[in-house]
């Protein structure tokens, strides 16, 4: 499975770059906010960083400004995905980008038949929003489960990238449901690195070492 990085933090990708756990990048209006920095300006850093996707969303709620602004947006870079709502002007904007050959994103997805449309109208990533539907009791992973059912049974292009992810045990049930992708903060790209167990050992084994009075270096 992919690992994007769900953040407008220049440093944050970085770093995360630095160690190979950078495959795409996604953001934002509330990620650029946070980032108190020029859309066009961070935009076009990230993509400086990673060679792989980076997802940089349109504003516009009609489709002929949200084809303007995805033109707009994706001559920042070769390796920009544009994102689109998952609304009717969504779709319409969605294959009209990728019938120009570029990469689309379509975003807020949160059922089977969304995602069915939008592979219908090219995208290159369907973003289910695995959180907010666990926060309406409604178990995010079955969405990718059934996307996945889906998109195998016809063989669309369409790559599944896990969104509104929150822990680490997300992660892992995205990969166990056979997201193509996940996109992250980068807290949580790093919690699954984490185990109490491992915690645990370590210090008894520096424990140990303490005693024997040695040293590697």
């Amino acid at each position: 499975m992919k690992f994007f990085v769900d953040t407008a933090d220049v440093a944050a990708i970085r770093e995360l770059a630095d160690l190979g756990m950078v495959d795409g990048v996604t953001t934002n209006p509330s990620l650029i906010l946070k980032s108190g920095r020029d859309i066009l300006e961070v935009t076009k850093e990230i993509c400086a960083i990673t060679p792989g996707p980076v997802s940089a969303e349109v504003v516009s709620l009609d489709a002929d400004a949200m084809i303007a602004e995805g033109r707009k947006l994706a001559a920042i870079a070769p390796n920009i995905a544009v994102k689109v709502p998952l609304t009717w002007a969504g779709l319409k904007a969605c294959k009209v980008l990728s019938g120009e050959g570029r990469m689309v994103n379509v975003t807020l997805c949160f059922s089977a038949n969304q995602a069915l449309l939008a592979a219908k109208a090219g995208a290159t990533f369907i973003s289910p929003f695995i959180g907010r539907l666990d926060d309406i009791n409604i178990d995010g992973m079955d969405l990718i489960r059934d996307i996945r059912e889906i998109y195998d049974n016809y063989d669309f292009p369409t790559q599944i990238l896990a969104a509104s992810i929150r822990t680490a045990n997300h992660m892992k049930e995205a990969a166990l449901a056979g997201a193509d992708v996940a996109t992250a903060p980068p807290s949580v790209i790093k919690a699954m690195a984490s185990h109490v167990l491992t915690d645990k050992g370590l210090d008894a084994f520096m424990q140990d070492w303490a005693k024997t009075g040695q040293k590697i270096l």
